[in-house]
């Protein structure tokens, strides 16, 4: 490539991108895998690079002060307004070190490790038939009249298996769950704080309270919660510190309140504007599994997310050097016309279909069994009950470059 030819420009922050950002994703698709973001900043478009690099030992999250800034050598020039936004001056992740989203080697594969080992299948398993139950009990109790997807379904369903999952009493799931929703708003909307607003501090710190007093019981009383297993579980003579539990306690938590709750709430929405694909769903169930992977695929929770280059990383012919700011576009990656036939239809049975929903590589999301397992519960519950969905107003959508995520999806369900 020479010198003069640059690749496009992406801004992250394009106020289009928040109704629809597949048009652009499709245009910067066809210029080529890599754009530019901002200083010492380029984002990366299509599926198999985007792949390629999730699983790069030579890219990291470039957060060592546990602040959320990437390193600077001496000299190296500063990134500028899109990353200090994307990362934020003061993060959640200070209050929570040990978190593994935000961990590099060698602390991320000893951390992860030992988690796998807790959150494993048995333990979904046991929170399998919990979740099918709660949101068959959530549609029952809406009958034929109007649902939103997000506040009546969606959220419910996931506070009560996340409860549920780490123990929490029924008395204290309502505090928990506002403290663990607020986090999550706080640590998606970093690029929008305001003091008013705030980072999600405080909510870390009460969250992780609250789980220092859980892991004291737990101490002198085990049950089959995941906090019981995670201080239970070894690997030859390493466990997990009461610090890291608590720290990934908090993390498995708050995550699911913007990831599992937008497939469930969007997933619904989804089918209701694609009634062919929803009866498609209906007459074989067993398809539930692969519509959860698709609707993942079709339009992801996350639509990016951040690395920084430790070593050089050649990428479409450019050299990026050390300390590079990356935004990998799961999404974009998603619609990639060169891995998927047909890629901006919805498509419930789709195989293969190799998305990145969930990321990839060494931080390929933790909970992907337990996210599997309530979209699955909830997909199941709405085809069983609801003959037909269909949209029964303006979905409000959050306001965000990064999460798709929505506050309100009304629905109206014809009961089957």
């Amino acid at each position: 490539m020479s010198a003069v030819a640059l690749p496009p420009k992406f801004d992250v922050f394009d106020p289009a991108l928040l109704d629809d950002p597949y048009p652009t994703y499709a245009r910067l698709r066809e210029a080529g895998a890599l754009c530019r973001a901002g200083p010492a900043t380029w984002a990366v478009t299509r599926h198999a690079e985007v792949t390629a690099l999730l699983r790069d030992p030579r890219l990291g999250h470039g957060v060592p002060d546990g602040l959320g800034r990437p390193a600077l050598l001496p000299g190296r020039e500063p990134y500028g307004d899109v990353v200090e936004r994307v990362l934020g001056a003061a993060r959640p992740n200070a209050e929570l070190p040990g978190l593994v989203s935000a961990l590099d080697p060698p602390a991320h594969p000893r951390v992860r490790g030992l988690l796998a080992r807790a959150l494993n299948p048995a333990a979904v398993r046991r929170l399998t038939g919990l979740a099918a139950r709660t949101a068959g009990d959530l549609l029952d109790g809406v009958g034929d009249g109007p649902l939103d997807a997000v506040g009546d379904f969606a959220l419910p369903l996931q506070t009560r298996v996340a409860c549920d999952m780490l123990g929490v009493p029924a008395a204290d799931r309502d505090e928990v769950a506002a403290l663990a929703a607020e986090l999550g708003r706080a640590i998606i909307l970093i690029p929008f704080v305001t003091p008013e607003r705030g980072n999600g501090e405080p909510e870390a710190r009460r969250l992780k309270a609250y789980a220092r007093g859980l892991i004291a019981e737990r101490r002198a009383r085990p049950g089959p919660d995941l906090v019981s297993r995670m201080l239970a579980v070894r690997q030859g003579a390493d466990s997990l510190s009461d610090e890291e539990v608590a720290d990934n306690a908090v993390f498995l938590f708050f995550a699911g309140f913007e990831t599992t709750v937008h497939l469930v709430g969007g997933g619904a929405l989804e089918l209701a504007g694609n009634p062919g694909q929803y009866a498609r769903l209906r007459a074989d169930r067993s398809l539930i599994p692969s519509a959860v992977e698709e609707l993942l695929r079709y339009d992801p929770p996350l639509q990016w997310i951040s690395r920084t280059t430790a070593e050089p990383v050649e990428i479409e012919g450019r050299t990026l050097r050390p300390g590079r700011f990356l935004l990998l576009l799961l999404a974009s990656a998603n619609r990639d016309e060169r891995a998927f036939a047909a890629p901006d239809r919805l498509d419930v049975g789709r195989r293969p279909n190799p998305h990145l929903g969930f990321g990839g590589g060494a931080h390929h999301c933790l909970g992907v069994l337990l996210a599997r397992a309530v979209g699955a519960a909830a997909l199941g519950a709405l085809v069983s009950r609801a003959a037909a969905i269909e949209p029964a107003g303006e979905p409000v959508r959050r306001r965000h470059p990064n999460v798709r995520g929505l506050i309100s999806a009304p629905l109206s369900l014809r009961p089957a």
